[in-house]
């Protein structure tokens, strides 16, 4: 962030929350500026709400809904942000679907008025759809990471809880949000406030910008075999065109019997058993962050068809994968 950036006269925020935003992220990014006010005994940061997308056939502004079904009324049109020094966009649900193309200009013209820009949780997507994240470092949360791949394989996408790079500042969501609030903070009043923020809100150790977004294969699965390891972490490369068995115990050095044992032993359960159940969990993670048809949620988790992956899908799940996706819940 450029020096002329740091001062210590209030500084204003537009929070742009697009229909069916995450609270947990919107909480995370304003509370430690509001925290921030009040340890410092002064209005550091001012803040004002902009409902995404607008209602443009009426002068009345509309409350933005968030994931949880509470309502904040908004105070300002999204033109009104650019005289703020920065603005984040929030937003979750399928970001890859959101096609508002006046939402899309304006953010252009945030950018154009030199604000620093924020995406939070699904929020890059729409940063990346305006094209405003072209030549800048960024991230986003895990769940919408592959689509946004897929859709922008030329961006400089990072699997960290937030980047922040010139003007632009992106975050996976979630409590990372608070960490990467606590980092502008400091960056702005310095550490000694950001610390009594940080303990305000029992943040007992900072988290690095680069850290990994979810727990580690060895966390996630409970062992530290380093053969069971190579193996899981190669099911998770290769879900669309699932590998065999064999090709799976050739790449760990054994037998596949003695892979086999390995897996009933560390894990408890069978390689294919294990391999289907990635696969499903994959399908689960398409079906809530995406809008994709089953169909093809089915074929991009290895299925031939989306008979043989509804079967599976409900067997894991205990609904197929229609009702899933209708009770998914929003938690970024």
């Amino acid at each position: 962030m450029p020096e002329s950036d740091l001062s210590p006269s209030p500084r204003s925020i537009a929070l742009l929350l697009v229909e069916g935003f995450p609270m947990l992220a919107y909480a995370s990014i304003v509370e430690p500026f509001r925290a921030a006010n009040i340890l410092a005994g002064r209005t550091l940061y001012r803040w004002m709400h902009v409902a995404i997308p607008e209602v443009r056939d009426t002068d009345a502004l509309q409350p933005a809904r968030a994931s949880n079904g509470a309502a904040i009324l908004a105070e300002a049109r999204i033109e009104d942000a650019a005289a703020c020094d920065m603005a984040f966009v929030i937003a979750g649900g399928d970001p890859a679907a959101f096609a508002d193309r006046a939402t899309f200009a304006a953010l252009r013209r945030l950018a154009a008025a030199q604000l620093l820009l924020g995406g939070v949780s699904g929020g890059p997507f729409l940063l990346a759809r305006a094209g405003l994240l072209s030549g800048h470092r960024c991230t986003v949360h895990w769940e919408h990471a592959p689509a946004m791949r897929e859709a922008f394989p030329d961006l400089m996408l990072e699997e960290a809880l937030y980047v922040i790079d010139r003007r632009r500042m992106t975050c996976a969501g979630g409590t990372a949000a608070l960490d990467m609030a606590l980092e502008l903070i400091e960056r702005e009043q310095g550490p000694a406030l950001a610390m009594k923020v940080g303990e305000w809100f029992i943040r007992t150790e900072a988290r690095e910008a680069g850290l990994a977004q979810r727990p580690s294969l060895k966390d996630r699965f409970r062992t530290t075999d380093e053969r069971v390891l190579r193996a899981l972490a190669a099911m998770e490369r290769a879900v669309e065109v699932p590998v065999s068995r064999a090709s799976l115990a050739a790449l760990c050095g054994v037998t596949l019997r003695q892979l086999e044992r390995l897996f009933a032993k560390r894990l408890g359960s069978t390689i294919a058993d294990t391999y289907m159940a990635i696969r499903l969990d994959h399908a689960a993670q398409l079906l809530r962050a995406t809008s994709l048809p089953v169909t093809e949620i089915a074929l991009s988790c290895g299925f031939s068809g989306s008979s043989h992956f509804s079967r599976a899908f409900k067997r894991r799940f205990g609904s197929p994968p229609g009702k899933a996706r209708l009770k998914a819940p929003e938690t970024h």
